[in-house]
């Protein structure tokens, strides 16, 4: 129930990030849904009890729905119309290599340190991530 909660979460809540991305700062959305997906990762590494599980996974829906549908429009405001299509080939190459080599490293962490250790330090991944998309909109 769990897993599925997660993708759920992030289904719907993208029909509605993905326009409010079109009226705010996307900088700014990027970086603050990649701070929740950390912070909702670390929440369900303390979490003792399904129900508090459960609320991580929307949390952790509701970060990726922020980021995602963000991320994509974002690459189609810096790119020229005539190469659209291929930034976003190139953008989603780059995105899925880092979901097969992540898994790889979050399993060879989990073997190394335990499961535990294996999602914590996966979870500063987003925050350095969000800190540097949020460093950047001052510029």
């Amino acid at each position: 129930m769990i897993v599925a909660v997660y993708p759920a979460s992030w289904g719907i809540c993208q029909l509605f990030t993905g326009a409010i991305s079109d009226r705010v700062d996307r900088k700014k959305m990027i970086a603050y849904g990649m701070w929740l997906q950390a912070l909702a990762m670390w929440f369900m590494l303390i979490a003792n009890h399904i129900a508090l599980w459960i609320v991580g996974a929307v949390l952790l829906g509701l970060g990726t729905a922020i980021v995602y549908p963000t991320l994509q429009a974002a690459i189609s405001d810096v790119t020229a119309i005539y190469w659209r299509a291929s930034a976003m080939g190139v953008y989603r190459f780059w995105r899925d290599s880092g979901y097969a080599i992540g898994a790889m490293m979050a399993g060879v962490i989990a073997d190394w340190l335990g499961f535990r250790w294996a999602i914590g330090l996966t979870a500063i991944l987003p925050v350095l991530a969000g800190w540097r998309v949020y460093t950047k909109t001052k510029n």
